[in-house]
């Protein structure tokens, strides 16, 4: 069983840490070269924690595992409702944001709904994918737009605020240094996270035929919920702090990046259907639980205990569904 777990452990180490040496060289680098921080906040740190599942669902996709790609997208956004925000939740009540549950949650909803009620009839081709990854691009600069012109921050940024608070390296440097040691951080943090990437999906279909399972539940469970390491520790962070409203953006943003970038760029590099069973049943139940976490936060705008633990009851119902 080594030869079949020890790629799978090795591969999200490895995606877990390059992630983090990417990101955080990324960010020293464009704030050397004077990029603005909100900016920055919003792209490169907002995304940062999103690195394993694209890296993860790329290559699952260009080696032929559609089950795995996708199911990474739609697990890990499931996984971020009902387990990350679960547990948070009952560490310490999310308090939400307004200006998150009105603008970024509601997003969150049309994007599953959008991408639900695509994937039975339609593959996942270029032409989605542009189309996705150009609503991330407009969504993310009327979100730099809105929070320059107002006080008021939204999910993306409570994302931001969750990766820097788990990650100090991520801070803003009091001088500015030289801009090698950063790039070299950041290319090795690429360089770990496309060989994480590797063995985790090889890992992955050896897991699957060795359980006589689809790469797809492979793809729902143990690939999304390791590719969410990054998330977990972010929002139980947040929540060990008692800053609520960041881990619920932290949630939120993810699961908007999960569809639009790691969606959209899995669809522009390697075209394919969604799987069938995915369609039929795990992207629609994405969609329930996405509305179940609004209609959680809009009573009180806040995430109680009681409804962590519901949230975290749902997600082991789901996983003894899909589980033979």
């Amino acid at each position: 069983m080594f030869e079949i777990w020890g790629p799978i452990l090795a591969g999200l180490v490895a995606l877990v840490v390059g992630g983090e040496l990417l990101v955080r060289g990324a960010v020293q680098t464009a704030e050397r070269i004077g990029i603005s921080p909100l900016v920055i906040g919003l792209t490169l740190v907002g995304f940062g924690t999103s690195t394993p599942e694209l890296v993860t669902s790329v290559q699952a996709g260009l080696s032929g595992s559609p089950g795995i790609a996708f199911g990474n997208v739609v697990g890990s956004n499931i996984a971020n409702i009902l387990l990350i925000a679960g547990v948070s939740a009952v560490i310490a009540p999310l308090v939400v944001a307004r200006v998150a549950l009105r603008r970024d949650a509601m997003v969150m909803l049309v994007v599953a709904v959008v991408f639900a009620g695509v994937a039975p009839f339609a593959p996942m081709g270029r032409i989605a994918g542009v189309g996705l990854i150009a609503a991330l691009v407009g969504y993310l600069g009327f979100v730099i737009h809105q929070e320059r012109q107002h006080a008021d921050r939204g999910a993306i940024y409570d994302k931001t605020v969750a990766l820097a608070d788990a990650d100090p390296g991520l801070a803003p440097p009091h001088a500015p240094h030289g801009i090698l040691m950063p790039l070299l951080l950041a290319f090795a943090g690429l360089g770990l996270v496309v060989f994480g990437g590797s063995l985790l999906v090889g890992g992955a279909g050896s897991l699957a035929r060795a359980f006589g399972v689809s790469e797809t539940v492979i793809g729902l469970t143990i690939v999304a919920i390791g590719t969410s390491m990054p998330e977990l520790i972010t929002s139980i962070v947040a929540a060990l702090k008692r800053q609520g409203e960041v881990a619920f953006g932290n949630v939120v943003g993810s699961n908007i990046y999960n569809i639009l970038g790691i969606g959209g760029t899995t669809a522009l590099i390697a075209p394919s259907r969604v799987p069938e069973e995915i369609a039929r049943f795990d992207a629609p139940l994405m969609v329930l639980v996405s509305l179940l976490l609004v209609v959680f936060a809009t009573t009180g705008l806040r995430i109680t205990r009681w409804e962590g633990l519901a949230l975290i009851a749902g997600y082991g119902i789901y996983l003894w569904k899909l589980w033979p």
